[in-house]
């Protein structure tokens, strides 16, 4: 089967492999349907962080048909139509019953990788997976890519909006401008607030995010964003934030733009050498946030948010590319060409 290879930074590439089997029995084989590349794969892609070469690739986003079930599973069976969250929590431990499964203490290998492939072997399936109804062939293509935003960044965007505390009627701020930013003014706006600030510099994800929600685009970095912000709130700073890129910089004006008392939902993938908490302690600011809890969040609010119509991630898909062009997937994004690439690999 073919199969996405990390070669070295800037260059990833089609190999033949052999197709996974079952290893342990709560194991599931799944038929990709749809795949993507997510913000987080073009670290080591870029040569941000190391990754060792002509290793597995880092996908972790998928939907897709079971093919095969171990022997412990009782939820799916052949031939569903199911999204695969990238954690695999396990349902029954603390994290996962207070609805983080993103820390599930079951499972020490929670997180998912090798996804940008024709089959997976998807691990810890009895309760993490999410089944569709019906079969890939009724859902129309756009449906289709919003169910894929489910397995990963519809779910993360909503995470940084539920440990944030969004409540009907508040101002929310979304640090990020990416995939998850946009998903995460999808879920302010779900969740009731009625000003969503959309920090944001580029011009087709300003336009998203006002269909998704925003009322606000502040497009300037920095002392500039922060001063922006507070001028917008008349200098009370947003009830909630969402940070949804985990660099020092963003990390640093979510802080700064939160009204006293407010939590800062962080989702962001943390890169940051350093954090200063004296300034937040002194304004009684709360930090949150880690892995999203796809599971919980899908079954409980987010899938039938999709079938209903009432939300649409999956317009976060801004070029489609077949698995052989996998390595034009990565480009597209790195050059900041596409917003989310999505990645069409069978039926």
């Amino acid at each position: 089967m073919k199969s996405t290879l990390f070669v070295k930074p800037g260059k990833v590439e089609i190999k033949d492999i052999e197709k996974p089997t079952i290893q342990a029995d709560d194991d599931v084989i799944i038929h990709v349907v749809r795949a993507c590349v997510c913000g987080s794969d073009l670290w080591a892609y870029r040569g941000l962080e190391d990754k060792e070469p002509n290793s597995d690739n880092t996908g972790h986003e998928a939907i897709g048909v079971v093919e095969e079930v171990g022997n412990a599973i009782t939820t799916v069976k052949p031939g569903d139509f199911v999204i695969a969250p990238f954690t695999h929590g396990c349902g029954h431990c603390a994290a996962c019953r207070a609805g983080y499964e993103g820390s599930c203490q079951s499972h020490s290998d929670n997180f998912s990788v090798g996804y940008q492939a024709e089959y997976i072997r998807y691990q810890h399936a009895e309760w993490s997976l999410v089944k569709v109804p019906g079969k890939p062939d009724d859902y129309s293509d756009g449906m289709l890519n919003s169910l894929l935003a489910l397995a990963d960044v519809m779910a993360t965007g909503y995470h940084a909006a539920r440990v944030a505390d969004v409540k009907p009627g508040d101002t929310v701020a979304v640090v990020g401008d990416g995939a998850v930013g946009l998903c995460g003014v999808i879920a302010a706006q779900l969740r009731g607030a009625t000003r969503i600030i959309a920090m944001s510099r580029h011009e087709d994800r300003q336009k998203l995010a006002t269909e998704f929600g925003a009322t606000d685009i502040v497009p300037e970095r920095g002392d500039e964003a922060v001063a922006k912000v507070m001028a917008l709130t008349n200098g009370a700073g947003a009830d909630a934030v969402l940070e949804c890129v985990g660099s020092e910089l963003s990390t640093d004006t979510a802080m700064k733009i939160a009204r006293p008392g407010a939590i800062v939902g962080r989702v962001g993938l943390p890169h940051t050498p350093k954090t200063d908490l004296t300034a937040p302690f002194y304004s009684n600011l709360a930090i949150a946030g880690g892995p999203a809890s796809v599971t919980t969040y899908d079954k409980s609010v987010l899938l039938k948010a999709v079938l209903d119509g009432d939300i649409h991630p999956g317009k976060v898909f801004t070029k489609r590319f077949s698995l052989d062009q996998i390595d034009d997937a990565y480009q597209a994004m790195a050059k900041r060409e596409a917003i989310k690439s999505l990645v069409v690999v069978g039926k």
